[in-house]
């Protein structure tokens, strides 16, 4: 079978042995956290006009926008354990406008109303842009794009042509790695952040429009009683007119949507900050998030304290789909990291990873969220983000709010809000069939990207598991 890039030009296994010695494993962005104020645990019981179940990215910005919608509405945040900890601390801080994880997914599902789709990503990330101004919260938001990079000449001829098309002369003077053959910058259509510095601050935001914060307060069970839903938690429980579920990849508290979902474990790298020597090296002046072109692709950016972060590649799913902390140890995950960090940035050999981490993806067969109400619509849930949350998370927060309030937008109106993705098998056959899809996007990788019969099939149906 045919070798990729990382497999024929990987460094010396020293170089990587150095380069993970020492690394603590903990995400960077919440280690690079000043004090945060903390809040208590829910030890009674308390009445809402909604509550909100989950202190990530989705649950923040629900909690905000309700109290911007309703100042006077009684808004109170369960988290089970700190906010932002799980996905929201630990991905790569690509804020990017797209809510279908891509236009070619997009098109692919809901062709007739793309256009509006694009139109709609792109004014919700303005409106990211302009909450971050207007409550002032200083995240490291840069405005600065994504550069999509060709590392195997087939790659090259799916990009020509793109908006934003840069052959190898003018994509390596972008960022100088020998392995880029071409690159396509969209330089709107993303912006770069410190995803532990955006949960804080839209929690502080929140907090002084006065939302009620719970933290080490998980929840265990929710119920209709009477006119109000009854959040049940470890020590005391939430009477609500409305709720919203902002549990991602964790077991939805509703067990209909539990197979909507699975947990895939996607690895990260952070590096040491580059010397200006390190620095010169590599160009990179624009600061664009890098992503390149295969199933198994990487992710890429630099930091605020110049510090490249450097993840993907593997996705990883546990038997029986448990989210557990145990899986967030894998040294072939790392190692692999690693060694494919040299191959695209040789010229940074000695440099060493500060820290190395992992998290569980929500990840959908429909590769973007989906939207669901229960409990005579009291209740209204969104999952299934597949890693493109920071930014379609805010949108999320907004379909779920309407509907909540049975508004008819826009928002409501679209099929790919009102319709559910195929959901994934139970035990044994969920585990099965995402090998075989692993092991099928694999080979597809090794064979210039040509799609197997099985992979055809999947992309037929709607179907699939994605890196």
């Amino acid at each position: 079978m045919p070798t990729t890039i990382f497999e024929r030009q990987p460094p010396q296994p020293a170089v990587v042995a150095h380069a993970l010695s020492g690394t603590v494993n903990r995400p960077f962005w919440l280690d690079d956290l000043p004090s945060k104020p903390q809040h208590p645990a829910l030890l009674s019981e308390v009445q809402a006009d909604l509550a909100v179940v989950g202190g990530g990215f989705l649950g923040l910005w629900a909690a905000l926008i309700a109290k911007e919608r309703d100042p006077q509405r009684r808004v109170v945040l369960v988290e089970s354990q700190q906010l932002g900890w799980a996905a929201s601390g630990r991905n790569g801080g690509f804020c990017e406008a797209t809510l279908t994880h891509g236009e070619a997914n997009g098109l692919r599902r809901w062709p007739q109303e793309m256009q509006q789709l694009a139109a709609m990503g792109q004014a919700n990330l303005d409106a990211i842009e302009r909450t971050l101004q207007r409550y002032d919260v200083d995240c490291d938001y840069e405005r600065s794009g994504v550069l999509t990079v060709a590392v195997e000449p087939h790659q090259v001829d799916w990009i020509r042509g793109e908006p934003g098309f840069l052959d190898q002369g003018s994509v390596r003077a972008e960022v100088n790695s020998p392995i880029f053959l071409a690159g396509a910058w969209d330089r709107e259509g993303c912006a770069m952040l410190h995803p532990g510095k955006l949960a804080t601050g839209l929690a502080a935001a929140a907090a002084r429009l006065g939302v009620e914060f719970f933290e080490h307060t998980a929840a265990s069970g929710i119920r209709n009683e009477r006119s109000h839903v009854v959040v049940a938690c470890e020590q005391g429980q939430v009477w609500a007119k409305q709720v919203v579920l902002a549990t991602n990849a964790f077991p939805s508290l509703l067990r209909r949507w539990r197979l909507h979902t699975i947990p895939v474990y996607d690895y990260v790298l952070m590096t040491e900050p580059l010397s200006a020597a390190q620095l010169a090296a590599i160009g990179w002046s624009n600061r664009q998030g890098l992503t390149d072109m295969a199933n198994q692709f990487h992710y890429y950016r630099i930091t605020r304290d110049q510090r490249i972060l450097f993840g993907g590649y593997d996705a990883i799913y546990h038997y029986g789909g448990r989210v557990d902390a145990g899986h967030e140890q894998r040294p072939a995950s790392f190692q692999r990291l690693a060694s494919h960090f040299f191959t695209t940035f040789p010229q940074l050999e000695g440099l060493r990873f500060s820290h190395r981490w992992a998290g569980a993806i929500d990840t959908s067969t429909r590769f973007c969220a989906f939207y669901a109400q229960a409990l005579r619509g009291r209740v209204a849930y969104a999952a299934g983000f597949t890693g493109l949350g920071v930014g379609a998370t805010r949108f999320a927060a907004e379909v779920l709010l309407d509907r909540l309030a049975g508004l008819d937008t826009k928002r409501t109106r679209l099929r790919m809000v009102r319709e559910m993705p195929i959901p994934f098998p139970p035990e044994p056959i969920a585990y099965a069939t995402v090998q075989t899809m692993r092991r099928a996007l694999d080979r597809a990788d090794h064979r210039q990207g040509r799609r197997g019969l099985l992979l055809r099939t999947a992309d037929a149906l709607g179907l699939g598991f994605d890196s």
